[in-house]
């Protein structure tokens, strides 16, 4: 059984100093996704901050292979890691360095957990707002590629910087966003394009994926927080000093500068 106090502690530890971990596979790491989310779970509770959104890693088939792991992954956002539109945010030692333009959606309702599935009609009922999204991920793993799915999730599916769009005042069908396209840009160059579809098969499809898998997990959605649900297009390279903008059209768009 891995020790998964100390493993929640090392990865704490990495992040609050901005220190990197060499993984090396033995009885520190999870074997199993569920362990990873215990983790997960410990790590929120020693950083001691409020979840104010939670985010999808891997929703596309071009993000699990950039991380190597075999399904789609929640994380715990926090207010720390969380910006406006027009955010200055340090670039850090951000070995990931990539940029992802992304949908995202605030609740207007709770969603505990529950013995029965949550269905698109039960998601579509609870979403107050739409907003562009913009993920700066990265891993405290110096090789991210090494600790699979189960360590990625402990890992806090490799959430880093987060900037949060203004909602749209644009009424949005959820089924159609699966067409939307959505556009990222560096320093005003559109550098990759996507559609709703590359998450999941569409956004609702991973609103609804995360509020099952979350009910499984005991621990459920809460109004007010945001989901943001994976890259559309492909995670592409960024540096400090860059600009960057996720666009969703008619929908928003939101940008930060990296320090």
């Amino acid at each position: 059984m891995p020790d998964l106090d100390r493993a929640a502690e090392v990865i704490r530890h990495s992040w609050s100093t901005e220190g990197v971990i060499d993984y090396v596979k033995g009885d520190l790491w999870p074997d199993t996704p569920e362990q990873g989310y215990q983790i997960q779970s410990l790590i929120a509770g020693l950083r001691g901050e409020p979840v104010v959104g939670w985010k999808i890693a891997a929703t596309a088939i071009a993000g699990r292979d950039h991380i190597n792991v075999d399904r789609p992954m929640a994380g715990r956002l926090f207010p720390s890691i969380c910006h406006q539109d027009g955010a200055v945010i340090p670039f850090g030692r951000n070995r990931m360095a990539v940029a992802e333009a992304e949908f995202v959606f605030t609740l207007g309702k709770d969603l505990p957990p529950q013995s029965a599935m949550y269905t698109d009609e039960d998601l579509a009922d609870s979403i107050q707002s739409l907003h562009p999204g913009l993920e700066l991920p990265d891993s405290r793993f110096r090789d991210f590629t090494l600790p699979g799915t189960a360590g990625l999730i402990a890992d806090n599916a490799c959430a880093s910087q987060f900037v949060l769009g203004a909602p749209t005042t644009l009424d949005f069908d959820l089924l159609s966003l699966a067409e939307h396209r959505t556009a990222l840009y560096v320093n005003e160059q559109e550098v990759t394009s996507g559609t709703g579809a590359d998450v999941l098969d569409g956004p609702l499809d991973a609103m609804v994926w995360i509020a099952n898998t979350l009910s499984e997990l005991g621990v459920g959605l809460k109004a007010g927080q945001f989901v943001t649900t994976g890259v559309t297009g492909l995670p592409c390279p960024i540096k400090s000093g860059d600009t960057v903008c996720a666009d969703l059209g008619k929908y928003g768009r939101v940008t930060a500068t990296l320090l």
